[in-house]
């Protein structure tokens, strides 16, 4: 250190390249600058912690215009977090949530909502992520057997794991169908921001207005340094979040730069401006994929569900999809059968889709 007790700051030093790309995740891409200034403009002087700061309540004034009056937003850490959280809202100790079997809390979440938030999951098989009244009907039934946990939520992934974008119709079917039975709905709206995109539609159209009673907003995945929120749209439908959310560990006590990310997410349009860019880059890179293919350039290449947002879903032989791992990380999605996942984010560009396209076309080629 210094004499002076202060850091020089010419010890901090970068610890990755800048210029690295994966299309593993759309959590690999670093926050947006818009949202690096909003946590900067939220710094410095003193606020009042745990949520009584200017900068969450203006969070309200905003969610409100994008998802209606005399909702309820409650900030916090982490996606797995807000959907545990959120759906112990809607449920008794003996409650149980229908999802898909590919429902990120069922495949990704290590147990949380079983262990931390003490849910049952009844999930249900779907060939593209997405649930229907028929699917619902697999696991939704057994009310009043005590032998049996109860069946009294719905919860639905916008957009699946799969890639693939519940419509508006499909979305109030489901939600006019569980509401039919007594349950519940829930959305796991990781990203809903690209949702929305895709089908050019405003947040509360595919929300609010369809009849999902608790959302799980997501930001990280749109640009944010971390930071989530469970939108409460119904307040009959859910009780005890001011005091799950500290019992679930996941009340901020500095929550302004969290409400500062998301405010400076949804107050300007940066979310769809966003989400519109990280979509556009996965139709490029599919496109792209589509043409190697028709010219014979990609022998053995397939690709497994439409793309209908940032991500694409193929299969490859295991040789080739090792070769392009060398310059570019990303996930099997089932090794099994050679299928992968590759994911846009924000800051993806039409150099990195292009580099990546060339990538796979000659690891195909060999």
């Amino acid at each position: 250190m210094p004499r002076s007790g202060k850091m020089d700051h010419t010890m901090t030093l970068r610890l990755h390249d800048p210029d690295s790309r994966a299309f593993a995740s759309d959590n690999y891409a670093g926050a947006h600058p818009e949202i690096i200034e909003a946590i900067a403009a939220a710094n410095g002087g003193h606020q009042i912690s745990y949520g009584e700061d200017a900068y969450t309540e203006r969070l309200h004034e905003v969610f409100e215009q994008h998802f209606g009056t005399g909702i309820e937003v409650y900030p916090v850490f982490n996606g797995t977090g807000a959907n545990v959280t959120a759906l112990q809202s809607v449920l008794p100790r003996w409650g149980a949530v229908v999802t898909s079997a590919t429902a990120h809390i069922n495949t990704d979440e290590n147990g949380a909502p079983e262990r931390v938030g003490g849910l049952k999951l009844l999930a249900v098989e779907t060939p593209d992520g997405k649930l229907t009244p028929d699917l619902i009907d697999r696991q939704a039934w057994g009310w009043g057997d005590e032998h049996r946990a109860q069946p009294l939520a719905v919860s639905v992934t916008q957009t699946t794991e799969l890639g693939t974008c519940y419509t508006v119709e499909e979305l109030k079917a489901v939600a006019d169908h569980a509401h039919s039975l007594g349950m519940r709905v829930h959305m796991d709206g990781a990203r809903i921001a690209n949702a929305a995109a895709r089908l050019d539609v405003p947040l509360r159209a595919i929300t609010t207005d369809v009849g999902v009673d608790v959302l799980s907003f997501g930001g990280t995945k749109n640009g944010l340094v971390f930071g989530e929120a469970v939108v409460v749209l119904d307040p009959d439908a859910s009780a005890g979040m001011t005091y799950l959310r500290k019992l679930d560990m996941q009340l901020a006590s500095k929550m302004r730069f969290i409400s500062a990310q998301l405010v400076a997410l949804l107050a300007d349009g940066l979310w769809l401006r966003s989400a519109r860019h990280s979509n556009a880059m996965a139709a490029l890179l599919r496109s792209r994929l589509e043409e190697a293919k028709a010219s014979g350039r990609a022998a053995g290449l397939d690709f497994t569900q439409p793309t209908e947002a940032n991500g694409v879903f193929a299969t490859l032989p295991r040789e080739a999809a090792d070769r392009v791992r060398e310059r570019y990380r990303f996930y099997d999605w089932d090794a099994s059968r050679g299928e992968v996942r590759w994911m846009c984010s924000w800051d993806t560009t039409q150099e990195d889709v292009e580099g990546f396209v060339a990538a796979i076309v000659a690891a195909l080629d060999q």
